[in-house]
């Protein structure tokens, strides 16, 4: 039988593709393979190191690595040097913490641009990939008011295929309250690892702000992906709009020439006040636009693991 997706392989890498192109393809598990198999073509060519082409029994070669272990199919393959990985070499836990409240549901674009949620469930599916084939284990938990999936942080290929199908499984709705499931997630976390926070950030700043703190003060590296709509960033051109809140059903209409500037002056201030004040505490912030390709923000996680060493 003839697979009705496109070949993305005969043309534009997965990863540098729009959403709007990429939701096109297929289910969650199909598009995450394919940006995560771009990502990594992408890296061979770079200076980057340390991104296995397989799933977690294989690493790069390093200077005093047992020739024994090298594996010669993957360099022929790849023209790089491989090593099987043992179950014991895995450095990383990581828990990937998604907001699915009623504003994640949103798009400025319906029928065209996918919405808030699509582009983070997406792009935490294609991290926990590229996790897993480090050989690092990989946790979620999914939250609005609290915390209503959670799935343990395991590793290797039944991992993969678990959180593909919950994440898959997830839908906004309600409202957000991120202070309570990150703190939620701090007290369950017995060892320190990575814990990456995909939202919208329509949230309780200072709560918030309080609970990436606790992280951070209990030894753990955080890394927050600021989902932002195209639409949050400029008025549309009509005279008039309509500002709705999912969460609360409030609806107020303006006149877009009134305020447009301030409009946008409004958001860029306060993307650069969640900026200064989570890296003043040395928590790493993204923001991603859902117009944009997921390896512009692949390329953000792999700058935070570089540091991490």
């Amino acid at each position: 039988m003839t697979d009705p997706r496109p070949n993305i392989r005969a043309g534009a890498r997965a990863d540098l593709l729009d959403p709007a192109a990429l939701s096109q393809l297929g289910g969650i598990e199909f598009v995450a393979r394919q940006v995560v198999e771009g990502f990594l073509m992408g890296l061979h060519r770079s200076p980057h190191r340390g991104f296995s082409a397989e799933f977690a029994e294989l690493r790069a070669y390093q200077i005093g690595d047992d020739l024994r272990h090298i594996d010669w199919r993957m360099y022929g393959r790849s023209d790089r040097y491989y090593v099987k990985q043992f179950e014991e070499e895995t450095n990383l836990r990581a828990y990937l913490l998604l907001d699915i409240s009623e504003s994640m549901g949103w798009t400025s674009e319906p029928g065209t641009l996918p919405s808030k949620l699509w582009f983070a469930k997406h792009l935490a599916a294609s991290l926990a990939l590229i996790l897993l084939r480090q050989g690092d284990s990989v946790g979620m938990a999914a939250f609005h008011d609290k915390v209503v999936d959670r799935v343990q942080a395991r590793g290797g290929r039944r991992q993969w295929a678990e959180l593909t199908r919950r994440i898959e499984a997830l839908s906004a709705t309600g409202g957000t309250s991120a202070e309570g499931a990150l703190r939620d997630l701090a007290v369950r976390l017995r060892r320190r690892g990575l814990v990456v926070l995909f939202s919208d950030l329509l949230v309780s700043r200072e709560e918030t702000l309080t609970a990436l703190k606790f992280l951070r003060h209990h030894g753990h590296e955080v890394l927050v992906f600021h989902i932002v709509d195209p639409g949050e960033r400029e008025l549309p051109a009509a005279s008039e709009a309509r500002f709705f809140d999912p969460e609360t059903g409030d609806e107020l209409l303006v006149s877009v020439a009134d305020i447009r500037s301030e409009y946008r002056e409004a958001v860029t201030a306060a993307l650069a006040e969640w900026r200064r004040e989570l890296r003043v505490h040395g928590i790493d912030y993204e923001v991603v636009d859902t117009d944009r390709s997921l390896g512009v923000a692949l390329k953000a996680y792999l700058r935070k693991r570089e540091r991490l060493g």
